[in-house]
C-alpha cells in the first residue's frame, strides 16, 4: 500500500472520531479533527502525484473518503436542525450522478478528471462546514448563526449544482446522446 493511500485511510478512520466528538458536543476538538482530515486530502494527492503513487485503490478511496467526511458533517447538521435535509439531498444526488457519469465514461475507456468548479465546490463546502462548526463558539458568529448557516447552505447548494451541471455539460457525449 502506498503512503498516499495510507494517508487517505487516516482520513477514513478520522470520520467516526469526528462524528463521536460532534455528537458528544465537543465541537472544537471535532473541528480540529475535521480540518486535519480535510488537509489529508491535499497531502495524499500531492504525495500520489509527486512520488508516482497514483493507484487504482487511491483513485477509488480518495473521493469516497472526501464524500464520507462531508456527508458525516452534513448529516449531523441536518440532525441538529442547522441544515435542511433537502440541501443534503442535493449534495448526495450530485455525488451519485457524477459517480455514475464517471463509471459510464470509464466503461467507454475515458477518464473524467475533476474540474475547477468541483474543486471550488469542495473547498467552499469544507470551509463552510468548518465555519458552521466554529460559529457557536465564537461570540460574533454565534449571534448570527442562523443567518450564517443559511448563507453557507446556499453556497454549498449553488456550488454543488454548478459543478454538477458543468460535469454533465462537458461530458454529455458519454451517454451517446446528441446535445
Amino acid at each position: 500500500m502506498t503512503t498516499a493511500s495510507k494517508i487517505t485511510l487516516i482520513r477514513v478512520v478520522l470520520i467516526p472520531v469526528y462524528m463521536v466528538l460532534m455528537l458528544l458536543g465537543y465541537t472544537i476538538p471535532a473541528l480540529i479533527v475535521f480540518i486535519v482530515a480535510s488537509l489529508t486530502d491535499f497531502v495524499d494527492g500531492q504525495i500520489a502525484r509527486r512520488c508516482n503513487q497514483v493507484s487504482d485503490f487511491g483513485k477509488f478511496l480518495d473521493p469516497l473518503a472526501d464524500k464520507l467526511l462531508v456527508i458525516a458533517a452534513m448529516v449531523i447538521f441536518v440532525q441538529w436542525g442547522r441544515m435542511p435535509s433537502w440541501a443534503l439531498m442535493v449534495v448526495l444526488t450530485r455525488e451519485f450522478a457524477v459517480t455514475g457519469l464517471r463509471l459510464i465514461a470509464v466503461g467507454n475507456g475515458r477518464v473524467i478528471a475533476a474540474g475547477w468548479s468541483g474543486k471550488i465546490k469542495t473547498a467552499s463546502t469544507m470551509v463552510g462546514l468548518c465555519v458552521m462548526m466554529a460559529a457557536p463558539s465564537i461570540a460574533p458568529l454565534a449571534a448570527a448563526q442562523e443567518l450564517l448557516d443559511c448563507i453557507i447552505v446556499w453556497i454549498i447548494v449553488l456550488t454543488t449544482l454548478i459543478s454538477g451541471i458543468e460535469y454533465f455539460c462537458k461530458n454529455w457525449d458519454v451517454f451517446g446522446l446528441k446535445k
